[in-house]
């Protein structure tokens, strides 16, 4: 029995996105991506993953692997991602994303690989010792995308170039096999404000899991205390904050935290210029530390809650797996036939 021919796009649009559990969850995840993934299940069909098979392009430890996946998936839970209307899975419990993975290994070109910034960054000066995965993980997010021929990923500066390369081998594909309109040439929803959280220890790089300093970043698993101690600590300049946004860009630190607190407050930089404007960092610090507890709090109580219960955790990301199933088997059989595979 032949898996049913994917549905024609209707109704409501649909959304792809995922983390890495390749570390700590931390402020700049939460406000970049978790709040916005929750709230786009309500305007779109929303496919959320953990990106399991992206982070091993690096070597993970493998139990810490499995409880940094359920983590993840107990952040996006305690985030407000509902499960009955957003697909909430591991990626390595769908084979579907890299059954097509192999197809589109085979439909892009090395000269787009080789265009790849964030290939280049990460391996430096020594790409020879990195992993293959590593350096092909665009054609496996391409086939991430594609699978649920999602019409919208959200992304980051960092990550466009990737989804530049998703459309095309999209295009590709659909010209080189005669299917012209198979997959969507998937759109980006952009970063709003406050997305781009930066590290409270140098304002001019990206709040990291990565930094070796703990306190250039407030962990979603750190309670109150932590949480305040850590804003105290923030790195500042003298100056008290300005009247106009135009007068704090050249403050990088400050302006972080102008951010931090626009975010957590949902509302815009200009505004809180227009309340503290004049105050020093000793009287802003609290009542940003105070917002921050009162936000994150009870985002950290929730995830320790999905995580004292891995049983149940697991039930949902399997749920979650099977659901996603539905949806990309019928993709991957199509893509096969396309392609000219027996039995597809």
């Amino acid at each position: 029995m032949t898996d049913p021919a994917p549905a024609p796009f209707q109704g409501q649009p649909r959304v792809l996105s995922g983390v890495q559990p390749s570390g700590a969850l931390h402020l700049g995840n939460y406000l970049g991506a978790l709040v916005k993934f929750a709230r786009l299940q309500a305007d779109y069909e929303t496919f959320i993953f953990v990106a399991d098979m992206h982070a091993i392009t690096v070597w993970q430890e493998p139990a810490k692997l499995a409880a940094q996946t359920r983590e993840i998936a107990a952040a996006y839970l305690a985030a407000g991602l509902d499960p009955a209307r957003a697909t909430i899975f591991p990626q390595s419990m769908v084979p579907e994303h890299v059954e097509l993975a192999w197809i589109f290994n085979c439909v892009a070109r090395l000269g787009w690989l080789d265009r790849m910034t964030q290939f280049k960054d990460k391996a430096g000066k020594h790409k020879e010792r990195e992993s293959v995965g590593l350096y092909t993980y665009p054609v496996l997010q391409a086939a991430d995308i594609l699978v649920y021929r999602a019409t919208h990923v959200p992304v980051g500066e960092d990550q466009r170039q990737h989804l530049e390369l998703t459309r095309d081998i999209a295009a590709k594909f659909n010209h080189d096999f005669d299917a012209p309109s198979f997959f969507p040439l998937p759109d980006a929803l952009t970063e709003g404000p406050g997305a781009r959280v930066m590290s409270l220890r140098d304002g001019s790089a990206k709040m990291s899991k990565s930094d070796p300093s703990d306190y250039s970043r407030i962990n979603l698993t750190d309670d109150a205390d932590a949480i305040s101690q850590k804003i105290r600590k923030a790195r500042t300049d003298p100056e008290p904050l300005p009247e106009t946004m135009e007068a704090l860009k050249a403050r990088p630190e400050a302006e972080n935290l102008v951010a931090i607190y626009a975010a957590l407050a949902e509302t815009t930089p200009a505004a809180v210029l227009e309340e503290f404007a004049g105050l020093g960092f000793g009287a802003f610090k609290p009542k940003l530390a105070d917002l921050a507890v009162a936000v994150l709090s009870p985002v950290s109580a929730r995830m320790r809650g999905f995580l004292s219960d891995t049983g149940e955790l697991d039930r949902i990301l399997k749920a979650g797996a099977a659901r996603a199933r539905e949806v990309a088997a019928p993709t991957v059989a199509e893509a096969k036939r396309l392609v000219g595979f027996l039995g597809a």
